[in-house]
């Protein structure tokens, strides 16, 4: 034979030595756990899911997925699943020939479902895809136990995202809890110190029950790394509500400026400025209908068709209320307050008619879903994030439009000294239209926002009117810089106050302070400057 053929045919043989012990171990090993599967000794069944896990063997996913399904099968000593009319080997992945093999499914209990789905969690800590892993880590958090730790500490080793290898530290710690070792005890209790989730504070709790925690040492960090956590926690609830305050004051913004526009330049009180909201919020309705019907492709950027034309729509209605009802009642505070809430009344009535009297779904775009996570367990909302931007941008534009622009210094002039600007040639019938619909404009500005946290209704402007007015007389008629910071300090106050004492009695609260705070100083928090103030 020659040399080349010699060499190639040794090498095949060296091959096949080395191989043939590890096949033949390896089908007596699938051959023992086929009869463990199909045996009734819940421990013995459980010593094997364990056993996959922990060596990552690579069929594990397959097995597990279909013991999850009662779909495992077994036949010739081997897993199998029926899929569309044919068996398929789950050790090797292909079609199995014989269609007449003898096969016997594998039944579990409760005890041994719980394993399976929490083994199908464990083998996801290592799949490829990063929000795979991240949602296993997550759901571990709630069910770690002793046995999963030599796998968690394989997956700690070598996860190298940030955010992941964080959550796997802290189900590692939360894991190792349960260990008969002290030390190890003590070590997990000292990691769970420097979290601040509120599964970490329970389980904490929990081991300060008597009988829970033996050991005196192990105690006693318990108690210091519970008072972390609960600083921790007590941290984050703060910047949530911070946050929360500051949308709230977002919204409040967006609905009371145009108020303050109309309010202090007309001095009309407007009962139909919450309608006003309602039509935007319902014009952001029909834009999202229009485009998941006709361009459902260009779905996420309904938005930013929606937002111009809410403002054209509330502006155009206000304009037409002004024109037709309010002009001919200025001057009459009782018959424009009444004027208008019954024009308040035929919008919603307008408004039940064209789309219903339920409510309409307004959902956010897919940019605007999940959010920040600032600290564990506080996420700040991106549609909250993107309304508080959207408030900042309104009211840059609006302080823009009435200090650098002539229409601006009309306004300006008939809210200091009406009399005055008509007779240096202000139109102030043209003006009061105008601003009228400026303001109306910034409401519907506001029912876009208010249309992508809450509920889209008839009724959903009457919610808002009161607050409206409130941030308008406590901030200061006609002022820009008192509404904002009347709607943010209310937006904050108002959150604080109902984590401390509810909703209703914190609007109680903010209640009486705006009435003494208005008994003390009837002009609001800014003065409004002018020839006005002086006669």
């Amino acid at each position: 034979m020659p040399q080349p053929l010699l060499r190639q045919a040794a090498g095949w043989l060296l091959c096949l030595l080395l191989m043939m012990p590890m096949h033949s171990a390896l089908a007596d090993w699938q051959a023992e756990q086929a009869s463990t599967l199909l045996g009734t000794d819940s421990e013995a069944r459980l010593a094997v899911l364990r056993q996959w896990v922990a060596n990552g063997e690579p069929f594990a996913e397959a097995v597990l997925k279909a013991l999850s399904e009662d779909a495992l099968l077994i036949g010739a000593q081997r897993p199998l699943r029926k899929e569309g009319g044919h068996l398929v080997d789950l050790l090797s992945g292909q079609a199995v020939a014989d269609t007449a093999m003898h096969t016997e499914s594998v039944t579990i209990n409760n005890r041994l479902r719980r394993e399976v789905q929490a083994s199908l969690a464990l083998l996801r800590l290592f799949a490829s895809n990063r929000a795979e892993r991240l949602a296993a880590a997550s759901a571990l958090q709630s069910r770690a136990t002793p046995a999963m730790v030599p796998v968690l500490e394989r997956a700690v080793q070598q996860e190298k995202d940030p955010e992941i290898s964080a959550l796997l530290h802290l189900g590692l710690a939360l894991a190792q809890l349960g260990s008969s070792d002290a030390q190890q005890r003590l070590q997990a209790v000292i990691a769970l110190g420097e979290s601040a989730t509120p599964v970490t504070k329970a389980t904490l709790s929990r081991l300060l029950l008597p009988g829970a925690e033996m050991d005196k040492t192990v105690l006693r960090q318990v108690e210091s790394s519970l008072q972390q956590v609960n600083r921790r926690l007590l941290f984050g609830e703060a910047i949530a509500s911070l946050f929360s305050g500051l949308s709230l004051g977002s919204i409040l913004l967006l609905t009371a400026l145009g108020l303050a526009i109309t309010y202090g330049v007309m001095g009309i009180l407007n009962m139909a400025h919450g309608e006003l909201l309602m039509i935007g919020a319902y014009t952001t309705y029909a834009v999202q209908t229009l485009f998941r019907t006709h361009w459902p492709q260009w779905l996420d950027g309904y938005l930013f068709v929606a937002i111009p034309a809410a403002f054209a729509m509330a502006a155009l209605v206000g304009m037409l209320l002004e024109r037709t009802v309010i002009r001919w009642l200025y001057g009459r505070p009782l018959e424009t307050l009444l004027a208008t809430w019954g024009l308040s009344l035929i919008l919603i009535q307008a408004v039940r008619l064209l789309f219903g009297a339920q409510n309409v779904e307004v959902a956010n775009p897919s940019w605007m879903s999940g959010g920040v996570t600032l600290l564990p367990g506080v996420v700040l909302p991106w549609n909250r994030i993107i309304i508080s931007l959207l408030a900042l941008a309104v009211l840059a534009l609006t302080w823009s439009l009435l200090n650098r622009t002539r229409l601006g210094l009309f306004v300006r002039a008939v809210t200091q000294n009406r009399p005055m600007a008509a007779c240096v040639g202000v139109p102030t019938s043209r003006i009061d239209t105008l601003a009228f619909g400026l303001g109306s404009g910034i409401a519907g500005l506001g029912g876009v926002a208010i249309s992508q946290i809450a509920n889209v209704g008839p009724d959903m402007g009457q919610g808002y009117i009161v607050d409206s007015f409130l941030v308008v007389v406590l901030g200061g008629v006609g002022q820009l810089a008192g509404a904002v910071w009347a709607a943010l300090g209310l937006g904050i106050t108002a959150k604080l106050l109902e984590g401390w004492v509810g909703a209703v009695i914190a609007k109680i609260l903010l209640l009486v302070f705006i009435i003494v705070f208005i008994q003390r100083r009837p002009q609001g928090l800014f003065v409004l400057k002018g020839r006005q103030t002086e006669s």
